[in-house]
């Protein structure tokens, strides 16, 4: 298998908020070419693009109507095949989102078999008996409210794990697989150098009489009979030189062994379990010491025969500056650092790269994420004031990561000439690229220096990882080792000092410094570490 993503960097792109070029408010294909340059500069590898498909957008283009254009929001096909070639010429790799459990309900597959029982394209989606007060069972959707939408026309009710506007494929059908082949070949032909699996472990479902004991998602997460689709899929991917990942909640540890091993579907997958959160709804953060567990069993449950996917950002979560940092550019570096040279493929989400935090909501207006809004609903109905229910849903809302991309000072942050789609964040003037690229000592200019120590290093791709301090509940600190070489790696992820105790086989050793976000450090017995202290030493003789 070719393994040349094992030692890359990867960048998240949502390009409705990445840099809007033809000066319509929305970022646009165009607007990723003209910033090539930049990303070129910061030294990544490939380019994680969320979906520039056609699309209704009801959920951000992950309902896709046309899997093989493009939304004309971003551009055309055309821009499309010219962003690939400009890429690859600057060195860089594409990776597109494959979103397969769904459609849109616009797609003309699902326009077809709402035509009726009849219809050739009927059984391309997931159907079942139904009247309009009961539906064919009680499973709960992940946006909220019934898995089933009533159709009345046929008196049946059709199946959707996301919103009524998506509804499931049915996997089952063999036609269904061989249109979802012949699409992945195509975009594979075009020359894209890979795909990230949306919501793959949900296209297996339970029988509709299956019985849910306490996880409400258990009818359709991973379920059994999913790998004979997954080895359809690992055929395909197999025959080109190319990266996979997949978004596959429901895998656990132990078992995305098996998804990512030598011999596996997929070359790595993104775990869901880290982000643990602490504090009263409406002021939640990251728990460190939950955070630090959940990453490091995956680091050791992978240790020799999986690979993992390693992020702290991306278009669904919050701005970890916010939710995990004290939004200071000290406590952005620390985050880098500790996440930055784990074993696995480090992903960088757009922005986080230069420290921006989350944006203060002042009214669901300013609110773009269905989700969001459902919750705001929820809320309300159930007594909770306006003010209060603001406060719960924006606190955590997906929508923080979705802000346009911070360019620059100026009065849209040097995203777009005129107003943008979504509000900019009013500290662009203090957090922004322009500025962070002439400072040495930069958020920006940190993260260049970290993936440029993976880049020299070998190392950091192939050599055991070892928690050490597991149970200190403000430090994440890990020894990297071969044979031959370690490297320590100690981040103090807490707004407050904290006295450490290393091991003694740890201490003993001559270590030099390869990295740091504070003053110059020596490894002692004792150390006492300052708020957001991140410090990297090899050991040396």
């Amino acid at each position: 298998m070719n393994g040349w993503w094992k030692n890359a960097v990867g960048y998240q792109i949502y390009p409705r908020s990445f840099r809007d070029a033809n000066h319509d408010g929305i970022g646009d294909l165009q607007g990723i070419i003209e910033k090539l340059p930049y990303l070129q500069s910061l030294g990544i590898d490939f380019i994680w693009l969320n979906p520039v498909y056609a699309s209704p957008n009801v959920d951000n283009g992950y309902d896709i109507s046309d899997y093989q254009d493009i939304h004309p929001d971003f551009g055309t096909m055309a821009d499309f095949a010219e962003l690939l070639e400009k890429a690859h010429a600057a060195g860089i790799k594409i990776i597109m989102d494959l979103v397969v459990n769904h459609t849109s309900d616009q797609h003309p597959w699902f326009l077809e078999a709402k035509k009726g029982k009849d219809n050739p394209y009927r059984d391309y989606y997931l159907w079942a008996d139904a009247t309009e007060n009961k539906m064919p069972n009680a499973w709960q959707s992940f946006f909220g409210g019934s898995t089933w939408t009533y159709d009345e026309n046929s008196g049946q009710a059709y199946f959707h794990v996301f919103a009524p506007e998506q509804p499931d494929l049915n996997w089952k059908n063999p036609q269904v697989r061989e249109e979802i082949c012949r699409m992945i070949r195509w975009w594979l032909d075009l020359g894209i150098d890979g795909f990230r699996l949306d919501a793959i472990s949900h296209i297996q479902k339970e029988p509709w009489d299956f019985k849910i004991s306490d996880n409400p998602w258990a009818p359709f997460m991973n379920v059994a009979g999913i790998e004979v689709y997954m080895q359809e899929l690992k055929e395909i991917f197999d025959a080109y030189p190319i990266m996979t990942v997949g978004e596959a909640s429901g895998v656990s540890s132990k078992k995305a062994v098996h998804w990512t091993k030598e011999d596996g579907y997929l070359n790595m997958i993104f775990e869901l379990e880290h982000n643990v959160r602490e504090g009263q709804p409406g002021a939640e953060r990251l728990n460190l010491l939950g955070f630090k567990k959940v990453l490091s069993r995956w680091q050791k449950d992978l240790g020799s025969n999986g690979w993992n996917a390693l992020y702290v950002e991306n278009h669904d979560n919050p701005r970890i500056a916010s939710i995990l940092g004290d939004e200071s550019p000290k406590s952005a570096k620390a985050i880098a650092t500790m996440y930055m040279l784990l074993k696995g493929t480090p992903f960088i989400y757009q922005g986080q790269e230069i420290g921006m935090t989350n944006f203060a909501f002042e009214s669901m207006e300013q609110v773009d994420a269905q989700d969001s809004h459902n919750l705001y609903r929820l809320l309300l109905d159930s007594g909770a004031s306006p003010e209060e229910a603001l406060r719960n849903v924006t606190h955590w809302t997906r929508d923080h990561s979705r802000t346009p991309l911070q360019w620059d000072g100026g009065m849209f942050g040097g995203f777009s000439e005129l107003l943008p789609w979504m509000a900019v964040n009013s500290n662009t003037a203090q957090v922004n690229i322009f500025d962070q690229e002439k400072d040495e000592q930069s958020v920006l200019n940190h993260y260049k220096e970290l993936i440029q120590l993976r880049k020299e290093q070998p190392f950091f791709a192939d050599s055991a990882f070892e928690l050490i301090l597991k149970n200190h509940p403000q430090v994440f600190a890990y020894l990297r080792k071969t044979d031959t070489k370690q490297v320590l790696v100690l981040t103090n992820i807490s707004r407050k000092p904290c006295r450490i105790d290393l091991p003694t086989r740890v201490a003993n050793k001559n270590w030099r410094m390869l990295s740091t976000n504070a003053e110059q450090a020596t490894v002692e017995k004792r150390i006492w570490m300052q708020p957001y202290d991140a410090w990297v030493f090899e050991a040396i003789g």
